[in-house]
């Protein structure tokens, strides 16, 4: 016999319902804040996504697609914008030619840098905010 399923309570529902919706005012925010920096939010998340997966040779397309869960054709295109934008440069790896790396420009590193600062003051504000969603109201 199946174990009986716990009941959901109205708090629950409640807390599930601020937890997305706090996650959708912080996206909202983030593409908001990327717009008003000049950049699409796409290309704020592919600058994110380079910069946070640098290495030594910088991160390959396939490696920032997995990150933005985006396909290898998609995060191409998506490249080739910051690129025509002056944001990131494409080379050739050294060991596989068929394999494209990603860096940042000096140009896409100041403003990720600029945005990245404006989004860790608002992580430190939606953290509590979260923190407080997560606990039941018997626990608050």
């Amino acid at each position: 016999m199946p174990e009986p399923v716990p009941e959901i309570s109205d708090d629950d529902y409640r807390r599930v319902l601020a937890f997305r919706t706090e996650l959708r005012r912080f996206v909202r925010w983030s593409e908001d804040t990327a717009r008003a920096s000049g950049m699409t939010p796409a290309v704020h998340q592919l600058l994110l996504a380079v910069r946070g997966l640098s290495g030594d040779q910088g991160p390959t397309i396939g490696d920032v697609a997995d990150v933005l869960l985006t396909r290898h054709h998609s995060t191409v295109e998506l490249a080739g914008r910051a690129a025509d934008q002056g944001l990131i440069i494409r080379t050739r790896g050294d060991r596989d030619h068929r394999e494209v790396r990603l860096e940042l420009t000096t140009l896409g590193a100041t403003n990720l840098a600029d945005i990245t600062r404006q989004h860790l003051a608002k992580i430190a504000t939606v953290a509590g905010a979260l923190e407080q969603v997560a606990r039941p109201s018997h626990e608050r």
